[in-house]
Parts: C-alpha cells; structure tokens; sequence
C-alpha cells in the first residue's frame, strides 16, 4: 500500500467521522424548527434508503444474499438501527449533545464485553486495562462539572442507544458475513425506514408541519451524515484496514463536542473532559492490533463489523 493511497483512506475516515460528528447538531437545528423524532428518522432513513439504493444500481456487481440475509439485515434495520437511532435522537432533545456523543461512544467497551461473553474474544491485560478506563471516564463524564441539566431519563436513552449498538453490532456479526457493504446499507435503511414510518403512523406522530428549514436539516442528516459518512467510510476502510479505520473515527464525539461548543455554548468541565478522553483512549487501546496498523488492508469487500458500525451509529 502507497503512502498517498493511505493518506487518502485516512482523510476519508476523517470525513467520515466529522459526518457522523455533525449528525447531532443537525438534529437539534431540526428540532429547532419543529420537527420531532419520529418524522425525522423517517424522512431521514427514506432518503438515505433511496439513495444507497441508487449507489447499489450505479456500482452493479453487488451479489444478492441469500434470503435469510437479506430478511435478517432488514430486520437489523428495522428493530436494532430503527432503536438505537431512536434513544440517541430522544436523548438529544433532553441532554447536550456532547454528553449525548460521549456516552454513545461506551459501545465498544459493551462490544468487547458481549464478545468475550460469546466467546468471540480472549481476555487480555491490555483489553482488561481499556475497560478500566472506560469505565473511569464514564463516570467521570457524569458525575464531574456541570453539563447542561443532567436528565436521568436522557441519560438512560443515550446508555440505552450505547447497548443496543453494541447488541447490533454483535448481532450482524454472525449475520452478514461478506454481502457488499453498499448493499447491506440499502437493506437496513429501508428496514429502519419502515419501522419507523410504521411507528409514526400508528402513534400519530408523524407530523410534517414545520418550518421548511428543517427540510434541509434532516436532508443535510441523510445525505451528509449517512450517505457521505458511510461511503467515505466503506472506501477509507479499503484503503487503510480496519484498525486505522477505527481509530480515526474516534475523532466523531470530538467533532460532536467541538461543534456544540462553538454553535451552543456547550461547556464541558475538566473532570468531564478528563473522562472523554478516558473513554477515547479505552476505545484505540481496543482497536490496537499486533504488528504495525498500516498493514492492516481490508479484503475487496468489507468485512461485516465495520459496516455495523457505521450504519448503527450514524448512530443513529
């Protein structure tokens, strides 16, 4: 692998992660104009849905799954993406969004803890060691400073969202093995695009009388955040491997809490600053692999975890 050709990978998942990390404050302007949760994961997932599918078509040479897959990465998107994304967007319109992106970002940790319970994973000092951490930042993050009203209840939608990314994550593991990346996007986003429309319908919630700004919200959210991050993600991911890729999404909650800082006034203390970067460097002492990280090349079709975790965390 050429040095250009790994900082081009890296740049793509540096834009990914600033995709992901402006999901949050597209939320809230949307929220802003009046729009609630329910249409806008709706309105969101039918035309992120509509544009992977034109991304599929553009491509071709995308194998089709087996039925089981296929039944399984809709169901993925309609149960686990369409929930996860549903606690994350509630959480952020009870807490801030910096604290809202933090405790997002205990998944890996839960991952970790799911694998090893599975036995998928061994128990080693230095993944022993990364789970201390987390868990020390965590609860630096909550119980330091002051950020915003702390809300139990949106406390509990953001760690409930961190779960059931994990379980997601863990889920699709098993499940998609290597159906192309693109393809299993399209499969969950119209999984999540239906439950949620399904959702909005028989609660009558799904009201579409705001202000026109929010079109463009929930447009930037949808194109900008799940299309462009994804993407950029996917082909980074074959440009540097899994672990690089990885770890340079971190900088997501970075981006989350710079914007809220600079757009809202969003303060973190120093004990919750201090817990964040706990839990960030938790998060690539985890992803660290033996033997050098630029060597890590992704095969011709990504593999199934990463996937996972760009669509469940476009968390949301």
């Amino acid at each position: 692998m050429s040095l250009s050709s790994h900082h081009r990978g890296t740049a793509l998942c540096v834009l990914s992660a600033c995709a992901f990390g402006a999901m949050a404050i597209f939320a809230k302007e949307a929220y802003a104009t009046g729009a609630t949760v329910v249409t806008l994961l709706s309105i969101r997932f039918l035309l992120a849905a509509a544009l992977f599918w034109v991304i599929v078509a553009v491509r071709g040479g995308a194998q089709l799954p087996s039925r089981r897959v296929i039944v399984a990465s809709i169901g993925l998107g309609a149960a686990g993406y369409a929930a996860q994304a549903g606690l994350f967007f509630g959480a952020l319109t009870r807490i801030d969004a910096s604290l809202t992106s933090l405790l997002l970002y205990l998944y890996p940790m839960l991952v970790f803890l799911g694998a090893v319970a599975a036995g998928r994973e061994r128990v080693t000092a230095r993944r022993v060691g990364a789970l201390a951490l987390a868990s020390v930042g965590a609860a630096l993050v909550l119980m330091s400073g002051s950020l915003g009203a702390l809300d139990g209840v949106g406390v509990a939608m953001a760690l409930g969202a961190a779960v059931i990314y994990a379980a997601y994550i863990l889920i699709a593991d098993r499940i998609v093995g290597t159906v192309d990346a693109f393809l299993m996007a399209a499969l969950v986003t119209t999984g999540a695009a239906a439950s949620t429309l399904a959702a909005g319908v028989g609660s009558g919630s799904l009201d579409l009388h705001f202000a026109a700004a929010g079109w463009g919200w929930i447009a930037a959210m949808a194109l900008g955040s799940t299309v462009l991050g994804v993407s950029a993600f996917f082909v980074g991911l074959r440009e540097v491997g899994p672990a690089t890729a990885s770890i340079v999404s971190t900088a997501e909650p970075v981006v989350t809490v710079a914007l809220a800082t600079a757009i809202y006034g969003e303060a973190l203390g120093a004990g919750q600053l201090a817990g964040g970067v706990l839990v960030l460097g938790a998060v690539v002492i985890l992803q660290l692999r033996t033997g050098t990280v630029e060597g890590d090349v992704a095969p011709a079709h990504a593999p199934a975890r990463p996937p996972a975790r760009t669509l469940a965390h476009d968390a949301a």
